[in-house]
């Protein structure tokens, strides 16, 4: 199977961008770059998925802020791209067009119209891969009846949806697709050795903190297995550093839960470690306004952008997993599976498909826009998981080999579904 993937891969870095790496990668990386379409097919990078990948980078925006901004330039640019889109076609006989829809943003829903019109006659199928929630309901409440017509006349009939949750079925739903696929994200493990590497000081860190909260004394050897400091107990947020991604919600919620902890004379204390971009200067002064009042200065570390070791040492040095998010676009994000393949016990929002990750009775799931409940939801989960049930979630559900393995599985059926109406989603469903 041929496969023209139009969409970009870091930089600029985030979730969907990482995915469409990981993606390209398995399944044997862009054959555009091999040769002519001889060495190509004879290529040993032709990888046990049978998907000959031709990319075309679509990366329209230099920097997180640039993300969303229209000008002219990025039209220029996405222009030449579909032009690059069509002469694969001919030129190495690709036939499956592989695209991932906008979020509700009208620059977004403009470049699909574009992408749409000038790439989808030239290819003989349709495959869109939703990693955005939400579009079919901002379709239907924040754009005129025109602009929604014109985006159903572009994208409907889908030979193929991916969704990643059963949340997000609806979205697809809107643009009537033949078939709909349920595949979740996934990454590869980390963190291979966390049962001999991660596992025992999270463990001793966890006993030590109940007897803190006990008002028990700790022992020499307490002490040693955790690394020094069991009555620091360190949050973890990792994501764009924006107000509706839940950064500030989670600053406010440590400074609430150590009040909470000095009224009980407790010995234990929070400390929040925030790792991540800012997205605007305005959210960045706003950050940096609250870190200069003493009861956040002390509890609230920022990190800046974090990545391979530094990234790493962030996530097995820390107790929870924090991330209040109530983003228009979240879906199933990245972030959330990387803490539970580094059995991170997590707190995160009843929002879109997050709660589909979780148990729905699971302590640490919170309504948006509530630091109370979120400090209530540290206090809670710090005392009643270790992280080992988060780790073997990734290993059951989000491996980067199963999510492969899935999406190839799905993208085989467009060849092989017989023409008409569209498939019966309860037989597309996995």
């Amino acid at each position: 199977m041929k496969l023209l993937i139009f969409a970009h891969t870091p930089p600029p870095h985030h979730g969907q961008s990482y995915m469409v790496q990981l993606m390209l990668a398995g399944f044997g990386g862009d054959h555009a770059k091999i040769g002519p379409p001889d060495q190509a097919q004879a290529s040993t990078s032709v990888n046990s998925h049978r998907i000959e990948c031709f990319h075309v980078n679509t990366r329209l925006s230099k920097s997180l802020e640039d993300i969303g901004e229209f000008h002219g330039m990025k039209l220029v640019k996405l222009f030449g791209y579909c032009l690059q889109a069509i002469w694969y076609r001919f030129r190495f006989g690709v036939k499956n067009f592989y695209y991932i829809p906008a979020p509700g943003k009208h620059s977004a829903l403009y470049r699909d119209w574009l992408v749409l019109f000038l790439c989808r006659p030239f290819f003989k199928r349709l495959i869109l891969h939703w990693h955005a929630a939400g579009l079919g309901k901002w379709l239907e409440t924040s754009v005129q009846m025109r602009a929604r017509s014109l985006t159903y006349q572009l994208a409907k009939n889908a030979d193929l949806s991916i969704v990643l949750s059963r949340y997000n079925i609806a979205d697809a739903e809107k643009l009537l697709p033949r078939q709909v696929r349920v595949v979740s994200n996934g990454i590869a493990d980390p963190c291979p050795e966390f049962r001999q590497k991660i596992l025992p000081r999270r463990l001793a860190r966890f006993a030590a903190r109940e007897k803190l909260l006990a008002r028990r004394e700790l022992s020499a050897a307490d002490l040693h297995e955790t690394g020094g400091d069991p009555q620091i107990v360190r949050v973890l947020f990792m994501a764009h550093c924006m107000t509706e991604k839940g950064i500030f919600d989670a600053v406010h919620a440590v400074v609430l839960a150590n009040r909470t902890l000095v009224e009980q004379q407790s010995a234990v204390r929070i400390k929040l470690l925030a790792a991540g971009t800012f997205v605007t200067a305005a959210e960045r002064a706003r950050f940096d306004e609250l870190l200069t009042r003493p009861e956040f200065e002390s509890v609230v570390e920022y990190l800046g952008f974090v990545s391979g070791a530094t990234k790493e040492r962030a996530f097995q040095q820390c107790d929870l997993f924090c991330f209040p998010t109530y983003y228009m676009g979240e879906n199933q994000p990245v972030n959330l599976i990387e803490a539970m393949a580094h059995g991170l016990p997590i707190i995160t929002t009843r929002w879109r498909s997050l709660a589909e990750m979780l148990s729905n009775e699971y302590p640490g799931l919170v309504a948006i826009k509530s630091p109370e409940k979120i400090a209530a939801a540290i206090l809670n989960v710090m005392t009643q998981e270790t992280g080992e049930s988060f780790r073997q979630m990734f290993l059951a559900r989000y491996t980067l080999e199963a999510h492969l393995t899935k999406l190839a599985e799905a993208m085989h059926t467009v060849e092989t579904q017989p023409s008409g109406k569209p498939v019966g989603l309860a037989r597309a469903i996995q």
